[in-house]
């Protein structure tokens, strides 16, 4: 069976008194989290070492937002992988809509970021989908296409099994749009095809999130579905009642 998560990603929210009640909130209640659910808090970088003590000893996990595309050096406001590591990150999220979208983040950065994941550790949460007028016009399947094969399917059999896909319909997020649970359905079993063409069955084995506006009230039906094996929540979870309630949105069986 494959691993089923949730992460949640606070994006530039919350100051660190914040993001470390939130974080005790989760803590206080983390026995809720169902056995075979990892959830995964993904605070801004400020937060990481202080969200780490609180929720080291606890089956919570930490992730960052974002890495640099090199291990040290004069590169002035950028955090490295290995320092993400070395404040207990477990988890990184690349290549997430917003970055592509607002800092011009494309497939020679994205390579560089993941190969610097891989090495400190790391397991990447690596976003792919398409905009509202991709979809439009037929081309999602070959713009998703082309963001795996550009990315994750270059990579050796040994780092791809380590690597979690986040499946985001751009025109989904924050948007309070959804796509149906059919058509989050229908990409996912075509990015589980494009893996397998690559991969074999080792694809079989691989998680992929559902990133679009996930909330209570659809991570139910979205979850039932059999390639969906979870979601990379936004909004939701900055709440902590939201996002427990995401985590215990899977099918008993």
């Amino acid at each position: 069976m494959r691993q089923k998560i949730v992460a949640g990603n606070w994006k530039m929210n919350t100051t660190i008194e914040e993001g470390m009640a939130l974080a005790q909130s989760l803590l206080e209640r983390s026995s809720e989290i169902p056995q075979r659910v990892t959830m995964v808090v993904a605070p801004p970088f400020t937060h990481l070492y202080a969200v780490n003590q609180q929720i080291r000893e606890s089956k919570i996990k930490l992730g960052a937002q974002n890495c640099a595309t090199h291990e040290n050096g004069a590169y002035t406001g950028e955090v490295s992988a290995q320092m993400i590591s070395s404040v207990g990150c477990q988890y990184v999220i690349i290549g997430h809509s917003e970055r592509r979208e607002y800092y011009g983040e494309e497939a020679t950065i994205l390579n560089k970021k993941i190969k610097q994941a891989l090495s400190s550790g790391l397991i990447p949460i690596f976003c792919v989908g398409e905009r509202l007028e991709q979809r439009e016009s037929d081309h999602h399947f070959d713009v998703v296409e082309t963001q795996l094969k550009e990315v994750v399917t270059i990579l050796n059999p040994s780092d791809f099994s380590k690597v979690v896909i986040a499946y985001e319909p751009v025109w989904a997020i924050g948007t309070g749009k959804t796509a149906t649970s059919e058509q989050a359905q229908e990409m996912h079993a075509f990015i589980r095809k494009v893996l397998a063409q690559h991969f074999g069955t080792l694809s079989a084995q691989t998680p992929i999130l559902y990133g679009g506006s996930c909330k209570p009230s659809n991570a139910t039906e979205l979850f039932a579905q059999p390639d969906i094996d979870g979601g990379l929540i936004g909004g939701a979870s900055l709440q902590a009642e939201d996002f427990l309630a995401i985590a215990k949105s899977f099918p008993l069986t």
